[in-house]
């Protein structure tokens, strides 16, 4: 029987009737655009978050450039990211008009190396962008300890990460600004394209809230060069419903991940979880040399996995003028060349992660 990476269909199966009868409101009430449902999805998400606020956008790429915008980084300016990220973290930076600048990432977490920033900081630095990645925090403490000493805003690209913790603290509300995005396949995701940027300081956040809209507050007078990048009220009458069981969801993702941890062969590389932080795992990725001919063997079996990232940022054609070469960054590129996400989804039952483990087991025999 075929393994599944991900179960959009299985997810919505559990709470159909409950989303068929809110998005019916939704289409009879005749407000689709910024009624109720925004407004309350975003009160609800900054009270789960512990946020002085939250602004639905149209997507997460936005979200991330509308961030960068509230806080005034545009030419001429640098944003420290991770190349070990998917494609819309640096192109965010590139849209606000700024230039991304990569720093190595940690080998246990494979997130953003607190280490590797002051060496990157220069003059034209504005900001720091860490990724929480495949549903774990960064290392925000040691993060923020660079960032605070330097004067510089931290943006959390929490896109992955939705109800994920450090030392109890929920993702999305680590940074100076946070950015989640409601592509179907994130844990929180909806049916069809969204995201959100949430932060402490009221003034920032309503600072995107303008932008979000042309730039406006009262669709009058346009104070600020802004986005048409709105949450769509359908997708946002949907999140309040997973908003009510994304908890639960996570719990389920999570003895999956325990299923995975005991009965994969000892030699792959599991995620690492450092103490005091919980991981949502929206991918299960585990790492080893023989990636390649594990995923092999999964795909004889009708298992479903995924490489990810495996040309990394700093390698891509769009960056080629900053230069960068294989071995600039080598925990990035042993990331890219070892990665394999498994699947990854509430419903997994055991039997199923027993079946995976298989596959994997059979790639290294």
């Amino acid at each position: 029987m075929a393994v599944g990476l991900m179960d959009i269909k299985g997810q919505y199966a559990e709470l159909q009737d409950r989303i068929e009868d809110a998005v019916l409101s939704v289409l009879r009430s005749g407000r689709v655009i910024l009624g109720p449902n925004v407004k309350g999805f975003e009160d609800e998400a900054a009270a789960y978050l512990g946020t002085a606020g939250a602004v639905g956008v149209a997507n997460g790429t936005d979200g991330l450039t509308i961030a960068l915008r509230a806080l005034g980084i545009g030419a001429g300016d640098e944003v420290i990211t991770v190349p070990f990220t998917f494609y819309a973290t640096p192109e965010a930076i590139a849209q606000a008009g700024a230039r991304p600048v990569f720093v190595d990432i940690l080998p246990d977490t494979l997130t953003m190396d607190p280490d590797a920033i002051e060496a990157a900081i220069t003059p034209n630095t504005k900001a720091i962008m860490p990724v929480d990645l495949f549903g774990l925090p960064c290392e925000i403490d040691a993060i923020r300890k660079v960032a605070d000493a330097r004067g510089l805003p931290v943006i959390e690209d929490a896109c992955q990460a939705w109800g994920a913790t450090y030392d109890g603290r929920r993702a999305g509300s680590l940074g100076d600004l946070g950015v989640f995005s409601f592509f179907p396949t994130k844990n929180l995701g909806g049916f069809g394209d969204g995201g959100l940027v949430t932060g402490h300081d009221a003034d920032v956040v309503q600072h995107a809230r303008e932008l979000r809209f042309h730039g406006s507050k009262d669709k009058k007078t346009f104070t600020h060069i802004g986005f048409n990048s709105r949450l769509d009220e359908v997708q946002a009458a949907i999140l309040r419903i997973e908003l009510g069981v994304i908890d639960e969801w996570n719990g389920r993702r999570a003895l999956v991940a325990e299923w995975y941890d005991e009965y994969l062969p000892d030699e792959v590389v599991r995620p690492a979880v450092p103490d005091g932080l919980t991981h949502v795992y929206h991918l299960y990725v585990i790492r080893h040399p023989r990636r390649d001919d594990i995923a092999a063997a999964c795909k004889e079996r009708q298992v479903d996995c995924a490489a990810y990232y495996t040309t990394p940022m700093q390698l891509q054609p769009v960056f080629a003028d900053m230069g960068h070469k294989p071995g600039d960054f080598p925990v990035t590129d042993e990331a890219a060349a070892t990665n394999l996400a498994l699947p990854m989804h509430p419903n997994l039952t055991e039997a199923q992660v027993k079946e995976v483990a298989a596959a994997v087991a059979a790639g290294l025999a």
